[in-house]
């Protein structure tokens, strides 16, 4: 099983779009807000699963703000992290709610910078932004999630080169 994971695309699906094209054999996505006016075009383009919270840019969203799901044996909870993350950027406090949730996975967008670490025996996921990165190199980015048949789950971190 193969998903694509986004966050802030900030209303601009091209590089999205592309990735889904280049990607043909995915079979969900995940995106972790800040999708703004293209909540439902997004849901529209693909028959899989389309997992999606709000973000802080989302004012009409309908989306929750957090959401928890079980994927494949995986408890996975999704937020955009802008009432998590401290200015300075530290995941401490995501880092309670997925002891709290007892996630396996807790993903989250807002800070438009790639970061995939395990702490605790839980892995933290942001995948970056894929229209306006804000690391040194400002390369889109985006994750690629699988599991295989055995029920482990792997991360693959991609920048999007046009």
């Amino acid at each position: 099983m193969k998903a694509l994971v986004f966050s802030d695309s900030h209303g601009k699906l091209n590089n999205l779009l592309a990735v889904l094209e280049q990607h043909s054999d995915y079979e969900a996505i995940f995106h972790l807000g800040d999708v703004e006016s293209d909540e439902k075009r997004l849901r529209s383009i693909t028959p899989y699963p389309v997992y999606m919270v709000r973000g802080n840019c989302d004012y009409y969203s309908g989306c929750q703000e957090r959401l928890s799901i079980d994927w494949y044996g995986k408890h996975i909870v999704m937020c955009h992290g802008h009432r998590y993350l401290g200015y300075g950027g530290g995941i401490d406090s995501l880092r309670y709610l997925g002891e709290q949730e007892k996630a396996d996975v807790v993903m989250f967008g807002h800070t438009h910078v790639p970061l995939l670490e395990e702490l605790d025996g839980r892995i933290y996921l942001n995948p970056g932004s894929i229209s306006k990165p804000r690391q040194k190199n400002k390369i889109p980015t985006y994750t690629i999630m699988h599991m295989d048949e055995s029920g482990n789950l792997s991360f693959q971190m991609c920048e999007f080169l046009k």
